[in-house]
């Protein structure tokens, strides 16, 4: 194993009911880095995420994180899954789900420590919700629910932050500040970030991840207009919505 890595699979294949999603997977993260991980649907993103989290056992191969077995290491884990695994519905505050990011495999009473509620109200600070702790889960926007699920990622101080697809719920002028935040999130811990979001996402990276069965990584300099045909199956505008215009007319956004 690379010393410097923290994620590394080897010959990693993987298949559902016979159908193989993956195959020959070689990849290696390094501590610090910021993962963008594209690809089409069904093209095996969230599987490879499951496989790291120790979720999935591979059909072939290795998967080792922080030098365990994926299933030990994800104790460094933090997770934001692409759905939301809190029913709306249940009477809970913000501050409530993320303690929940608190809890170990020894500690499942849940009864938490000042400890645990200051940190967790630090993490929502962090997301910009510090007025929304007391502010039951159901009350909340879309988007605002998605930044309380990465504030409970957060809180147990992992040392890698996985997240799904985290901006699906959140609006486009607000999108941006997200990355900006993840960007500074990642001067202490690495990320893998699913995202479809190219154009926002790539002044960010420092590198890609394609992912379509077999999996090729990439720096974030070599995404040309044919390597993302190749991804996608079809042409698809980057597009940064902070963008504007120096002469009216000029065509905005980037191919």
């Amino acid at each position: 194993m690379n010393i410097d890595s923290i994620i590394e699979l080897e010959n990693v294949s993987f298949s559902y009911n016979g159908f193989s999603v993956l195959e020959d997977v070689n990849l290696c993260i390094r501590a610090g880095e910021f993962i963008c991980v594209v690809g089409p649907n069904g093209g095996g993103k969230t599987t490879l995420l499951k496989l790291v989290l120790g979720l999935l056992k591979p059909k072939a191969g290795a998967v080792r994180v922080f030098g365990q077995q994926a299933e030990q290491g994800r104790q460094h884990i933090g997770y934001v899954p692409q759905h939301a695994q809190v029913d709306p519905q249940f009477p809970v505050t913000a501050l409530d789900v993320v303690l929940m990011g608190r809890l170990t495999g020894s500690q499942r009473s849940g009864f938490f420590n000042a400890r645990d509620r200051q940190a967790a109200r630090d993490s929502l600070g962090q997301l910009g919700l510090s007025d929304f702790s007391s502010r039951p889960f159901s009350a909340l926007s879309g988007g605002q629910r998605q930044r309380v699920l990465i504030a409970r990622a957060l809180v147990g101080e992992p040392e890698l932050l996985l997240l799904d697809e985290p901006t699906s719920s959140l609006d486009l002028h607000v999108e941006n500040e997200f990355y900006e935040l993840l960007s500074d999130i990642n001067k202490r811990l690495t990320i893998v970030l699913v995202s479809h979001d190219l154009g926002f996402v790539t002044p960010f990276a420092t590198s890609v991840v394609c992912v379509k069965r077999f999996v090729q990584i990439h720096p974030t300099s070599q995404l040309s207009g044919d390597l993302i045909c190749d991804i996608y199956g079809t042409d698809m505008l980057m597009v940064r919505h902070d963008h504007r215009c120096a002469e009216k007319g000029h065509e905005c956004g980037n191919s």
